[in-house]
């Protein structure tokens, strides 16, 4: 029989193991889960070199420059580590709005021929694609719609001087949630050139983990932020890539969504399921 130090040493590892494995999982292809990777790797070489070695004096040096780098990584990687915690905080499973698809809500090849009209006439536009943060901060900044996305609404929301067409539109289970929003301007210095659409689409995927889509209304091309980093396609040959892009962003909850709604479900009707009977039976 195994004893009870044994299994609560298994339970701490399984444990340390887990979040481990979420925090990288949550902070992959950011900058801040590449220094995660480097530094991880890193300790560990020098942990076993110091191990063998017996260098005591070098050891306590190391843990002494992890615990001010730790403190150093809190201040630059900031918008990184925000949006990585907030990822913790929701997964698409617990609002109810976003586990099924509403009426009138576009497909993706629907508003990918939406974007690539709006590059050809070189009309300027910004989409924020929820996904898994809830982007209802960004939105009371600006004019709720939840209306039916179509040629005519897109339109007449983003040609200038009507009063919406500046600022981004929030799009929510494929419906325009809002409009004329404000949305956090990127400080990222290779951006210096681009303009403040562009750092604008950039700055929201830095704090939040949404799909942005800016349309460029000089150059006529379109952008795909996406965890801060931004892709750029020329109108001609955008379809297919931003098709990709917005089928995954339209899909609906990811996978890790959808195994939790699934628990969820079924805790809840094994909880909830008998006090619905028993309160018929007192009824009848």
């Amino acid at each position: 029989m195994p004893s009870y130090a044994s299994i609560s040493a298994i339970l701490q590892i399984a444990i340390l193991y887990v979040a481990i494995y979420a925090i990288l999982r949550r902070a992959s292809g950011s900058r801040f889960g590449q220094m995660l990777m480097g530094v991880g790797v890193l300790i560990a070489i020098l942990a076993v070199f110091t191990y063998f070695l017996d260098f005591d004096v070098l050891a306590l040096i190391i843990q002494y420059l992890l615990a001010y780098f730790a403190i150093s990584a809190v201040v630059i990687f900031q918008p990184e580590i925000r949006r990585m915690l907030s990822s913790f905080g929701t997964f698409g499973a617990f609002d109810a709005s976003k586990s099924r698809r509403r009426d009138g809500a576009i497909d993706a090849r629907h508003m990918t021929d939406i974007l690539v009209q709006l590059a050809e006439r070189k009309i300027g536009a910004l989409f924020a694609f929820e996904h898994g943060i809830s982007l209802r901060g960004y939105e009371e900044t600006g004019v709720k719609l939840d209306a039916v996305i179509s040629r005519e609404l897109i339109s007449s929301v983003f040609t200038p001087p009507l009063p919406l067409h500046d600022g981004g539109a929030v799009v929510r289970n494929g419906r325009l949630s809002s409009a004329h929003c404000i949305f956090p301007v990127s400080n990222n210095p290779d951006l210096a050139e681009s303009g403040m659409r562009h750092r604008a689409a950039v700055g929201l995927s830095e704090e939040t983990d949404a799909l942005v889509v800016a349309v460029s209304e000089e150059r006529g091309t379109i952008s795909i932020a996406h965890n801060g980093r931004l892709f750029r396609y020329e109108a001609g040959s955008a379809a297919e890539p931003v098709r990709r892009w917005l089928g995954k962003a339209l899909l609906g909850d990811s996978r890790e969504g959808r195994l939790v709604r699934a628990a969820i479900d079924s805790l809840h009707r094994l909880l909830f399921r008998p006090i619905a009977i028993s309160a018929r039976k007192e009824k009848a």
